[in-house]
């Protein structure tokens, strides 16, 4: 297998005259590859979308798929409707959750360039960033995270929820201000650290936007959306509905749906932002890939109001509600998105019945379980008289356990 590898690698013709430092780390990138038994795909689009601009070259398998389908009976859902759910939080262990549909299309380029850094943007506990991380890393590629937070010293940096991820994936972590917007901040920055990267050590480095929401990210879902209709979801469902949070799995999906003209009818319940927002960025794709009779606004519903007091920050029945659904399904949301989207998606059913097709309701699950693990919710499943706190003490197998007080 090794000298299988080092073959590869001679044969690109990117790698004459490179630097002995540079081969051995290209070297090593190529084994952890092969020692994964992953290597780039040719990318094969669905008929619906051989005439699109920009087809992907290259695939790599990281994504577990294709992931399970199963009735889901969450509190707050009118009796009139029902309610299904795509496990997208079983892609993978640490690589849980939707991204890592995007990231098969972006790393498989990131491979393609001979990139041997990857670097990538979001909050503080984006699922995103440790999706990359980890990805990155077991494909032996140097990650680095541009994150927003609300610190003032790297000491405060905490080893919980997606941060312990990156820790152990030993990502350059790079803080910047919680408000720093995309273009004007965090897009220069990492345009800064490549440009170090490549002065310190000739390597290039592979920019990935924030959630991997780009024209190739796109791909993911709009490849998830053929293994939607291989499970038979244009039959069994009238709408689709998942939290929307940078764009691109609403853009994969709505312009799937649109190509195989399925009658389904498509809902992005947002966690940030604005309608206004997701339109501007799915319109931008749609005319990326060359899609230029038709806009976001006719092909995806975006459903406001369900944002809370702002991305990232719960309220307490935000945070009831997590518990009540992990308690009486055995499914874990997370703060951040999808248990606000679930929330509002049960609130839409009670309040505006008419913005949805029919009655039988496919919720995507978009992951984001490392996101419970971040504190916030510990005083939640404390109470002591929560169903979540029922402990009990016994150090005397001769005396009765005591209830928990």
């Amino acid at each position: 297998m090794i000298k299988g590898c080092i073959r590869a690698l001679f044969t690109k013709s990117a790698l004459v005259g490179v630097s002995k430092d540079r081969f051995t780390r290209l070297l090593l990138q190529r084994m952890s590859l092969c020692a994964f038994g992953r290597d780039l795909i040719p990318y094969d689009p669905p008929d619906y979308a051989c005439h699109l601009k920009h087809l992907p070259k290259y695939k790599i398998k990281l994504a577990q798929s294709p992931t399970p389908i199963h009735k889901w009976n969450i509190p707050g859902v009118p009796d009139e409707y029902t309610i299904s759910i795509k496990r997208d939080d079983m892609t993978g262990s640490t690589l849980s959750g939707n991204k890592v549909r995007k990231l098969e299309f972006l790393f498989a380029d990131a491979l393609e360039r001979g990139c041997s850094h990857v670097i990538t943007c979001g909050g503080i506990q984006s699922n995103h960033c440790r999706a990359t991380a980890v990805a990155a890393t077991q494909l032996g590629l140097k990650v680095h995270l541009v994150l927003r937070a609300d610190i003032k010293d790297v000491s405060e940096v905490s080893c919980q929820g997606n941060l312990l991820m990156n820790r152990l994936c030993g990502a350059d972590m790079y803080f910047v201000p919680r408000g720093a917007p995309y273009e004007t901040q965090l897009k220069p920055r990492m345009e800064i650290i490549a440009q170090q990267i490549k002065k310190d050590t000739g390597e290039d480095t592979y920019h990935i936007p924030v959630g991997g929401s780009n024209t190739l990210g796109m791909f993911g879902y709009l490849d998830a959306f053929t293994e939607l209709l291989s499970q038979g979801v244009a039959d069994n469902f009238d709408d689709i509905v998942f939290a929307c949070g940078s764009g691109g799995t609403a853009a994969g999906l709505c312009i799937a749906n649109y190509l195989t003209g399925s009658k389904l009818k498509i809902h992005a319940l947002i966690v940030c932002d604005s309608a206004q927002y997701y339109h501007g960025h799915i319109n931008e794709v749609l005319r990326d890939v060359g899609l230029n009779d038709v806009t976001s606004e006719e092909i995806v519903d975006v459903i406001e109001g369900h944002k809370g007091q702002g991305y990232a920050v719960s309220q307490q029945f935000e945070l009831d509600y997590l518990r009540d659904v992990a308690v009486g399904t055995g499914i874990m949301l997370d703060p951040v998105y999808t248990g606000k989207a679930v929330l509002g998606l049960t609130q839409e059913l009670r309040t505006n019945t008419s913005r949805f097709k029919g009655q039988r309701i496919l919720y995507i699950h978009t992951g984001g379980v490392f996101g419970l693990y971040d504190g916030r919710i510990d005083n939640t499943l404390k109470q002591t008289d929560s169903v979540t706190n029922k402990l009990h003490m016994w150090m005397d197998i001769n005396s009765p356990p005591s209830d928990s007080k």
